[in-house]
């Protein structure tokens, strides 16, 4: 036998891991340990918890099922990908202390640290910036008008002045010093905000129909069901050992859409009308469950069949979410969402799956027994809209490309208390909705908004355009996407005033976090060369969209140079303008096109 060969790398894992969960499996049951002999010396304390083993703190509550994954990747023959080691090596929910000390000693975390800390929402965002990010959990997008103006005295003494808002209806603090991070995890808290879990390989923040409970037109308030699916999430250990990050939406059926298609889990508002309802299937509201929704990789959240009733959804969300963290990928960050759980599973199976974790079937109903609502109007999260109360308006404020001075955010704030409900609601479309208006008040509540330096009125350009952080505070971005898109917006403002929206997202790089395959013109960044020099430039998508309109955009044209762009839309819209049929939508102009007579209408701008 002793010519037999040695183990391989995989092997050892593998024995290693076996023993060191048998381990800790007879240590919680009081059992003696037997990797102990041997020689090995294992050492083993039970408490709390969890299990420490040679030192090092193994669970057993319910976030065991990540750690459990992990070992069945392993013990598979696989490599874990350095984030799962990291995750493994630390608990990055118990690096309180650390972030302190970091804090008091003005240093930045190093190595994995600087993964680890972003599951409390704080990004170390360099060499973009030399500074902090902080990304927050709004669940709905709902806060008070209080908690507005404390976030924005927060940015004024620890951060760098300003607020933005993201596409998930959030809010981000940017150019955070490194002595300046504690005083920021303290000071979200204060005002009842917290970022546990806004970063990192966690379910990010629970997204809703904005006019929830004001919109006349919707199904369904939603916004009470991202706050419940929130504090769910906090309060299961489990749900935060997941493989990668995960979204979930609920979209009410109202006048703006929240996206969900577009999120790992979607819960849309539906119909089920009397001539298709059934003793199984009552007449009434219920929400649709969609899935593996992740427009970045070119896929929308697919119908399962399932239909929910309002509180089913939170529990199925959680059991959804464990299968995910027990069969999602470890080995490869690229195909770690749950799109390739259900590619390579398909649906049928991860139903059944998600059915044993419940503990119960559910309701399955033919598509076509189903009416989805169609009420979105593409210019509702700008401008006075009335409420479903009598006598009272919103105001949707547009934001230059989702960015607001504190100053800004004081002003709102006091709009929103002396006019308004004292509710701020933020929309996936980077900006904010005042509700609560009086008719009597409208024209000073329009006059205070411009006189803060903001506006309630926005072209047909500015009130779809969409635009990550970019090169200015990302480090993966390559361009500068806000001040980019504050420029094709002027250009295009000045040569136009159209009739219907268009849509325009720009987006620094391959995490899509501006989701520019879904935009009536998406423009996805990238470094072009100029001579000796790097310059931005973008390559340019069309036709995508959502909801009724759903499709990802085709690539129209690669690395074209930024200063060269601007004339190339206005070219591409006035060739619209000049060639649609009656009634005809951008987006169903661009898919009526191919791919060669759009370009044809690009070359005159390229030639200039």
């Amino acid at each position: 036998m002793s010519n037999n060969p040695a183990f391989t790398e995989s092997q050892k894992q593998y024995l290693s891991g076996l023993t060191f969960g048998t381990d800790v499996a007879r240590a919680v049951r009081g059992l003696p340990v037997i990797s102990g002999s041997g020689g090995s010396g294992t050492s083993i304390e039970v408490g709390g918890g969890g299990a420490t083993v040679d030192g090092k703190t193994v669970p057993y509550g319910p976030e065991k099922i990540a750690l459990d994954a992990q070992a069945a990747t392993v013990g598979a023959g696989k490599k874990l990908c350095k984030e799962e080691l990291a995750k493994q090596s630390k608990n990055p929910l118990d690096m309180w202390d650390e972030i302190v000390a970091w804090s008091d000693e003005g240093k930045f975390p190093k190595g994995d640290d600087v993964f680890l800390q972003k599951f409390h929402g704080l990004f170390h965002v360099a060499p973009a910036q030399n500074s902090y990010m902080m990304r927050l959990r709004i669940p709905g997008g709902l806060n008070h008008a209080w908690q507005l103006t404390g976030m924005a005295d927060l940015a004024d003494r620890s951060a760098g002045g300003y607020l933005d808002v993201t596409t998930r209806a959030n809010l981000q603090f940017r150019e955070i010093p490194a002595d300046q991070g504690a005083s920021m995890l303290y000071g979200i808290r204060e005002l009842d905000v917290i970022s546990l879990g806004s970063g990192g390989d966690n379910i990010r923040n629970c997204t809703a129909s904005c006019l929830s409970g004001i919109d006349a037109d919707e199904l369904i308030e939603t916004i009470p069901l991202a706050k419940k699916m929130h504090h769910h999430i906090l309060n299961h250990r489990e749900m935060y050992g997941l493989p990668r990050k995960f979204n979930i939406a609920f979209d009410g059926g109202g006048r703006i859409a929240s996206l969900e298609d577009t999120n790992d889990i979607g819960f849309r508002a539906v119909r089920v009308e009397e001539d298709a309802s059934s003793e199984e299937v009552p007449a009434g509201v219920y929400f649709q469950l969609t899935l593996g929704g992740i427009t970045g990789h070119k896929d929308f959240a697919r119908d399962t069949g399932v239909l929910l009733l309002p509180d089913e959804c939170v529990a199925v969300a959680g059991s959804i979410v464990r299968v995910f963290v027990k069969h999602g990928d470890r080995t490869d960050r690229k195909t770690a969402r749950l799109k390739y759980v259900l590619d390579d599973w398909g649906f049928d199976k991860f139903i059944d799956t998600v059915e044993k974790d419940y503990g119960k079937p559910l309701r399955r109903v033919d598509a076509a027994r189903v009416t989805i609502p169609r009420h979105e109007d593409r210019m509702a999260h700008v401008g006075f809209h009335e409420q479903k109360q009598k006598g009272r308006f919103y105001v949707g404020v547009v934001l230059p490309v989702g960015r607001m001075t504190s100053d800004q955010a004081r002003a709102l704030a006091h709009i929103a208390d002396e006019f308004g409900n004292g509710e701020v609601r933020w929309t996936v479309w980077q900006n904010l909705i005042l509700p609560g208006i009086r008719e009597r008040d409208v024209e000073e509540v329009q006059a205070a908004i411009l006189a803060c330096g903001l506006d309630y009125r926005a072209s047909s350009f500015r009130a779809g355009l969409v635009a990550c952080t970019g090169s200015a505070g990302c480090k993966y971005a390559g361009a500068d996407t806000k001040a980019n898109a504050m420029t094709l917006a002027k250009a295009l403002e000045s040569q136009f005033e159209i009739d219907v929206p268009i849509n325009i997202h720009l987006t620094g790089c391959h995490h899509s976090c501006a989701q520019h395959y879904i935009g009536d013109i998406g423009l996805i960044a990238c470094q072009v060369e100029q001579g000796d020099d790097m310059v931005d430039g973008y390559h340019v998508m069309v036709g995508g969209g959502w909801g009724d309109r759903q499709g990802i955009g085709r690539p129209l044209l690669q690395s074209v140079v930024f200063d060269d762009l601007p004339a190339l839309i206005i070219n591409l819209i006035d060739g619209y303008l000049a060639e649609r049929q009656v009634d005809e939508s951008f987006v169903e102009f661009s898919r009526r096109k191919t791919i060669e007579e759009l370009q044809s209408l690009t070359k005159l701008a390229l030639a200039q």
